[in-house]
């Protein structure tokens, strides 16, 4: 799995965002806003690395950053129409590219993978 992820990240322009950057983003628009020190507990990073990532989003317009109403030392992050586009274009690129490499594996090579795929779920969610 590694080694597929690794060229999947090859295939994306240089100087295109980090794949904490993506990770964030993904995190967000799939659960939605959330403090800088919730998602360095979720990401696993120090609360250092995460200013750094999201320093670096919102730079780019992928994030905003508001008070959070019930504690205005607190911000709260979400990801912008902007962060959503990349997002979806970085997966439309991904996609093509694996429908691509799946198209020389048999039929049946396919429904291998296809069954594996929730127990490689499983394991990353107990990692």
């Amino acid at each position: 799995m590694g080694r597929t992820v690794r060229r999947l990240r090859q295939a994306h322009a240089v100087g295109d965002i980090s794949l904490s950057g993506v990770s964030v983003l993904a995190r967000l628009a799939a659960l939605g806003p959330d403090s800088p020190g919730s998602l360095a507990e979720l990401e696993r990073v120090r609360p250092q690395a995460m200013a750094a990532t999201l320093a670096g989003l919102e730079q780019r317009g992928l994030v905003r950053r508001t008070p959070d109403a019930a504690d205005g030392r607190r911000s709260i992050v979400s990801v912008t129409d902007e962060g959503r586009a990349m997002l979806e274009e970085r997966r439309s690129e991904s996609v093509a590219r694996l429908a691509h490499a799946l198209d020389e594996f048999t039929p049946g090579e396919r429904a291998a993978l296809r069954a594996a795929l929730p127990l490689l779920d499983r394991l990353a969610e107990r990692l």
